[in-house]
């Protein structure tokens, strides 16, 4: 057979593996899969450069289903092109398969979990920004999106993006099936309504008729030879195609075939083909920028100093140190002090402006391409990107985030500019890192031990300048905490901002001869239960905390949990946000939150007083 011939079998055996595979567990998207299926074929049979017995090369292209529930389609591509059998194949959504519902980096040809719509094309451009920016390689970032998903903003940060940053190495293929799961989709078939957008945020648009297989193939010709600027692929396609029962008929999304026997007759039955995909250009190697000795900034005992600046400072330092790390920002840099690696190393920097759905999702794709991503804005805004955060997780990604301006301590700028909920929500992430240092020095040795830390890492820093309480040469463990003050009749535990505020309250505790134990909760998960639990021991169980959170799931919580795994009975106060705060100076809020050191008193000597029993 010849070139368009094979295309069009191998969109057909595309559609009838998509079948067979949802319908051993009675469950998937075929239908989904069967109207992109022509698309895929000329991009896995002409396209794709990808070497599949090296899916860690640096040199690959990179294939994101942004529509992940048609992986059905993906893992019959897969089979199409030997990675895997037709046995496994007919695993899909059986429990223990590596093929799941929705595509993972469980499997080595997957760069990110998908499944959550709008994600896709945001990942990409992180991708295709490593590919173009820092690896200096000539691989493509083709993302497959759905028409559904386009509605999301964070599709739409992404188109801004990739035309900002002229990204020519990325083109999205928008499968305008016109079917969303419930009905019709906002623009059904008016391929226009997509094109014209594209076009005004800077794209090159091309539109076709998605089971054209000669007119896919131009489209792609089209899109690998244009110069800077990104290119979409607009493609009008029927869901279910080629199967009379589901052909373009609403109430079939997410569902396995009634007749699928019947439907891969209508087909022309079983086939066979295997293809071999065109490998990448293995001349090129990844550009490597310039590493050194790190030398961490340091400073004195006493100096007060911002740990949003100790951020900024400690990360040109790293980024002297390893040139693989890389930093981005959401247009605060000023106030993060991102703004220092900018000036410092422009090149591994990325602005990614209002936009910390794109700043999450870029950090994300850099790291596919194992760049050391260190991304930054308020740490309220981090809320506006949790589930990009949350679907990090799941594909195993290894990001650094940094929250500045928390509590009611960043003062007259008032609650919406407030992160009273940050540690919660990152402490609730799978497999996360959650730090929070309460001066300059802590901070940057956190810093270092981000970068070498796996998994989703979020730092807490503070707005206002705090005193530096340790010496530049001590460590800080993740896992750890540190007893700044020893004391047996109450332990209060603080981090950040706070525990000054519990230092300035041991003093005065001290002079009032009640023994005050003072601990940093530095690390505040992974958490160091040892210390917690040694303190109840010694203090017959009275443990007071301290944040600058609202009262659910931040220190007081994690305190609580580490103790429930002790012996020594506890009782634990926790004091924290309860009320929603306004505009006002830094010590008027901390006080009217019950947070200051005049409250801490207050609590100690209360729980002091109140006997515990065993």
């Amino acid at each position: 057979m010849n070139e368009t011939e094979l295309w069009r079998e191998l969109g057909q055996q595309l559609r009838v593996d998509s079948i067979r595979s949802s319908n051993v567990t009675k469950s998937g998207h075929p239908t989904s899969s069967m109207s992109a299926a022509d698309l895929m074929a000329v991009l896995l049979a002409k396209y794709l450069h990808y070497d599949f017995g090296s899916p860690d090369d640096p040199r690959n292209d990179h294939l994101v289903f942004s529509k992940g529930h048609a992986s059905p389609l993906l893992y019959s591509m897969y089979k199409a092109a030997g990675a895997i059998t037709d046995d496994e194949l007919l695993t899909f959504r059986v429990f223990g398969s590596r093929l799941q519902g929705h595509p993972t980096p469980a499997i080595p040809w997957v760069d990110v979990a998908t499944g959550s719509l709008g994600q896709g094309l945001p990942y990409g451009v992180g991708i295709a920004l490593a590919g173009k920016k820092l690896d200096r390689l000539p691989y493509r970032t083709w993302v497959l999106c759905g028409d559904s998903e386009i509605a999301e903003g964070s599709v739409w940060e992404a188109f801004e993006h990739a035309s900002f940053y002229g990204l020519e190495n990325l083109t999205a293929i928008i499968d305008v099936n016109r079917l969303g799961q419930r009905g019709e989709t906002m623009h059904g078939w008016d391929l226009d309504s997509y094109a014209e957008r594209a076009r005004a945020f800077g794209w090159k648009a091309v539109e076709i008729d998605g089971h054209d297989v000669e007119a896919i193939d131009r489209a792609y010709a089209e899109a690998v030879e244009t110069e800077g600027v990104p290119t979409v692929i607009v493609a009008k396609t029927i869901k279910g195609k080629g199967v009379k029962e589901v052909e373009n008929k609403p109430n079939w999304h997410g569902k396995a075939l009634d007749n699928p026997e019947q439907a891969i007759e209508e087909l022309g039955g079983e086939r066979n083909i295997v293809v071999e995909p065109a490998k990448p250009d293995y001349e090129g190697e990844p550009h490597v920028f310039e590493s050194g000795p790190l030398e961490l900034p340091t400073w004195e005992l006493g100096e007060e100093v911002a740990t949003r600046l100790a951020y900024g400072e400690a990360l040109v330092a790293l980024g002297g140190g390893n040139g693989k790390v890389v930093a981005l920002d959401g247009e605060v840099s000023n106030s993060t002090h991102a703004e220092l690696f900018a000036k410092a190393y422009p090149e591994r920097y990325f602005e990614m402006f209002i936009a910390e759905q794109q700043l999450v999702a870029a950090a994300v794709g850099l790291q596919v391409r194992n760049w050391v991503p260190f991304a930054s804005t308020f740490a309220a805004f981090f809320s506006r990107a949790y589930d990009f955060v949350r679907m990090a997780a799941i594909s195993q990604a290894n990001i650094r985030l940094s929250g500045s301006h928390a509590g009611v301590s960043i003062g007259e700028d008032g609650p919406s500019q407030m992160a009273l909920e940050d540690l919660a929500m990152m402490r609730a992430v799978h497999g996360s890192t959650v730090l929070y240092p309460c001066d300059a020095n802590q901070t940057a040795k956190l810093v270092a031990e981000m970068a070498e830390r796996d998994g989703i890492v979020f730092l807490r820093t503070t707005r206002a300048a705090t005193p530096v309480v340790y010496d530049a040469d001590e460590e800080f463990p993740i896992g750890g905490a540190r007893v700044l003050r020893d004391g047996d009749d109450v332990a209060i535990v603080a981090a950040g901002i706070t525990l000054h505020e519990s230092l300035k309250a041991a003093e005065q505790l001290g002079s009032e001869g009640i023994s005050a134990r003072v601990i940093d909760l530095y690390s505040v998960k992974p958490v160091d239960g040892e210390t917690l639990r040694a303190a109840a021991e010694a203090t017959g169980g009275r443990i007071l905390t301290v944040e600058d959170h609202w009262s659910e799931g931040g220190i007081g919580d994690a305190v609580l949990e580490a103790l429930s795994d002790g012996e020594a009975p506890a009782r634990v106060v926790r004091l924290a946000v309860r009320d929603l705060p306004g505009s006002g100076k830094p010590a008027e809020l901390l006080a009217a939150a019950g947070i200051d050191a005049e409250h801490i008193v207050e609590a100690a000597q209360a729980l002091v007083e109140t006997p515990i029993r065993a």
